[in-house]
């Protein structure tokens, strides 16, 4: 059940985050990429900074927030394109 809630809180997150930095979503499997990713990232940046997420809503923030920053470390390296 715990892969369930992570497929989904990517979903969300990785579309939240195209939604905001991009201006629109990836698709469902973009956005799954995304917001994996920026779960990953999002925890490492949350652990440095010695933040916990410790129940759903602070798992999404979490991985919105490490989408968003994954998204725009995309941007800077590659461009803005369209």
């Amino acid at each position: 059940m715990n892969w369930l809630w992570f497929i989904i809180i990517g979903i969300v997150a990785g579309f939240l985050a195209g939604t905001v930095v991009k201006g629109r979503g990836f698709g469902i499997l973009g956005d799954l990429i995304v917001g994996i990713i920026g779960a990953l990232l999002g925890g490492f940046i949350f652990g440095l900074l010695g933040i916990a997420a410790t129940n759903l809503l602070g798992a999404l923030i979490c991985a919105f927030v490490g989408a968003v920053v994954l998204l725009l470390l995309l941007r800077l390296i590659g461009g803005k394109k369209g």
